[in-house]
């Protein structure tokens, strides 16, 4: 599956190609690159049905930073598949609930229906990478 990279210094347009998936130490400071390619690279692993927090693919990576991968998935996530990261509580990303509940349906993710919206059953649908 092609997706669009994160920008390279010298390509503030993101190039092609992708490093593997690689688990950080939490005392390791990476360039803002290589954290993007690390999140898109453990976003395309999570297996169709599972999802992963935002938090969580923080903690696979060895890092505390759950905004910074909002962040990657806001600019870079398009070319993943970007329903697989959820908030904390189980919402799907915000303002693509509509199109995540189809892909939820399609891909078997268990989904609860709550008064504002449907959440994923977290306890069912939580994928952990194993670790590195």
């Amino acid at each position: 599956m092609a997706r669009r990279s994160a920008p390279s210094p010298s390509d503030a347009a993101g190039g092609p190609g992708r490093g593997p998936v690689a688990s950080v130490p939490a005392d390791t400071r990476v360039s803002e690159e290589e954290f993007a390619e690390q999140v898109l690279g453990l976003v395309e692993s999570i297996p169709p049905g599972r999802v992963m927090t935002y938090g969580g693919i923080a903690a696979a990576l060895g890092s505390r930073a759950s905004r910074r991968v909002g962040k990657v998935m806001a600019h870079y996530g398009s070319e993943v598949p970007w329903w697989r990261v959820v908030h904390a509580d189980g919402r799907p990303p915000t303002c693509h609930d509509a199109t995540a509940l189809q892909h939820y349906r399609a891909e078997g993710t268990p989904v609860r229906a709550g008064r504002t919206g449907h959440r994923l059953d977290l306890p069912h649908a939580v994928w952990r990478p194993e670790p590195a």
